[in-house]
């Protein structure tokens, strides 16, 4: 990780709240795209080690670091889009205006925003999208924690309502098990429907 190089980059041009945004759950056949925002202290005991891209890291150490993200940030906000919205207005437009809402947020109004990908968002200050952002963007890295911790939290709680496609498992995600389930069972609540055309052309399961 960078070591907060970018944050501090803007820092010394004026900007001082660097904000970092980053989505989970773009890819999936179910659930929300989920976006989280973070303001990173730049010195003192509160500096972050161990920050990376959220699918590089083990459950456990997402959580841990989650838990410390919350504890040290400046500022820090998490927003979702449900699957409705995903399906109204397709899957690019409901990540943008996910990370708006997580942007918007924040309890430290931002005057710089660093995203993930090549992402251009409606928030009125100024903003740099990076390409594997997460991976090379300390507070980018940090957001990225925090949005996979709380989709997963969420996921595995609405496999308790909606039993059978093993979302405590796939977050969600088409695998193996998850497209047999939608065969024998057909889509639920939380299908993604303009995702599981291809899968299921019968009616919702209520």
């Amino acid at each position: 990780m960078d070591e907060l190089t970018y944050e501090r980059e803007y820092f010394r041009k004026g900007k001082k709240a660097v904000a970092g945004v980053d989505e989970v759950g773009r890819g999936p056949l179910a659930g929300p795209v989920v976006c989280a925002a973070v303001i990173l202290p730049l010195e003192g005991e509160a500096l972050l080690k161990g920050v990376d891209d959220s699918k590089k890291l083990t459950k456990k150490m997402r959580e841990t670091l989650a838990q410390r993200i919350e504890e040290v940030a400046v500022a820090y906000s998490i927003a979702e889009v449900d699957e409705e919205t995903v399906d109204r207005i397709n899957i690019l437009q409901a990540t943008r205006l996910c990370m708006k809402r997580a942007v918007e947020n924040l309890s430290v109004q931002p005057d710089m925003v660093l995203s993930d990908g090549n992402m251009t968002l409606d928030v009125p200050c100024e903003q740099r999208s990076i390409v594997k952002g997460d991976s090379l963007v300390c507070s980018i890295g940090a957001a990225s924690i925090l949005a996979k911790v709380y989709r997963d939290k969420l996921m595995e709680d609405y496999a308790k309502e909606y039993p059978g496609y093993g979302f405590e498992h796939n977050a969600g995600y088409g695998t193996k098990e998850h497209l047999e389930a939608i065969k024998e069972r057909g889509i639920c609540k939380i299908h993604r429907k303009t995702f599981v055309k291809k899968y299921w052309e019968g009616a919702e399961k209520t």
